[in-house]
């Protein structure tokens, strides 16, 4: 196998602005923060994935794809083990035609993107236009607004602000733990409560609670797909001590009871395991 430089392969993908490229991999998150010319689609085979940008983090649960408009800098990671990192990137020739296009966003799959998806690995690289190969992903293109109404809406802001990103550390480091409030953290972070209330708001956008009900739920869906863990362990485990109050605030946040969402982990490993 040819080895292909981080510098070579990320050159490669906007090398001819008018194509399509193709590239099935575990390896996407060996890129620190970077930019594409074209727009990117990834979906993920096994495993979790966190996408990273200077704004927000997202998480990537199963039988989900990440969109991200061209020009947008970020990195991604892998949690776990994946089986495959399938990525699609789009010529923008057609992205002002809607404005799905211009913003990130992660999706359910359906069955039938599902199958383009899976249908896709034959082939890597460059895809010409005018050709079969070349139309059958822009017709993939062309339906993700139609069948992708509806995003996963939860993300967890990001900051530049050096005060406050040690806190922001503090509190996913000690999730498990139900006494967390403005008062225990800014003790723990040198802040008093108003003023860390007040910090929240300036540099995040959100609140200090509304943000930690975020961290939560992110760390729920984790574990929810990537352990065996019971739903009322895992409701323990991320600073929860009423099972009925995590499983609705899961569900107001997002969209589906903590059961639905941990059966995308075996219909994810159902999918695989027949292809």
């Amino acid at each position: 196998m040819i080895k292909v430089s981080n510098e070579d392969l990320l050159f490669a993908i906007d090398e001819k602005p008018e194509t399509m490229y193709v590239w099935h991999s575990r390896f996407e998150d060996r890129f620190q923060d970077h930019a594409h010319l074209k727009g990117q689609l990834t979906y993920v085979e096994g495993g979790i994935i966190f996408l990273y940008t200077k704004e927000k983090s997202y998480f990537l649960p199963a039988r989900h794809y990440v969109w991200i408009p061209a020009g947008v800098e970020h990195h991604l990671q892998h949690r776990y083990q994946a089986a495959v990192v399938r990525n699609i990137y789009f010529d923008t020739t057609t992205d002002h035609e809607n404005p799905f296009y211009k913003q990130i966003g992660i999706y359910p799959v359906n069955n039938l993107l599902l199958e383009m998806f899976l249908f896709s690995e034959r082939w890597n690289g460059n895809i010409d236009p005018k050709s079969k190969e070349y139309d059958f992903l822009n017709t993939l293109k062309n339906i993700l607004p139609v069948v992708s109404e509806h995003p996963l809406p939860i993300a967890l802001p990001t900051t530049e602000n050096q005060r406050l990103r040690p806190v922001l550390k503090y509190i996913i480091d000690n999730l498990a733990n139900d006494w967390l409030s403005l008062e225990s953290v800014g003790k723990a972070t040198g802040f008093s409560a108003r003023s860390l209330s007040r910090l929240f708001q300036a540099a995040m956008d959100t609140s200090f609670f509304q943000y930690l009900k975020l961290a939560r739920m992110i760390k729920a869906m984790e574990k929810l797909l990537e352990t065996d863990l019971t739903i009322s362990e895992i409701a323990y485990e991320v600073g929860y001590n009423s099972i009925s109050s995590f499983s609705n605030t899961f569900y107001k946040m997002v969209g589906k009871r903590p059961s639905e969402f941990k059966e995308l982990k075996q219909a994810t490993l159902t999918k695989i395991n027949l292809v």
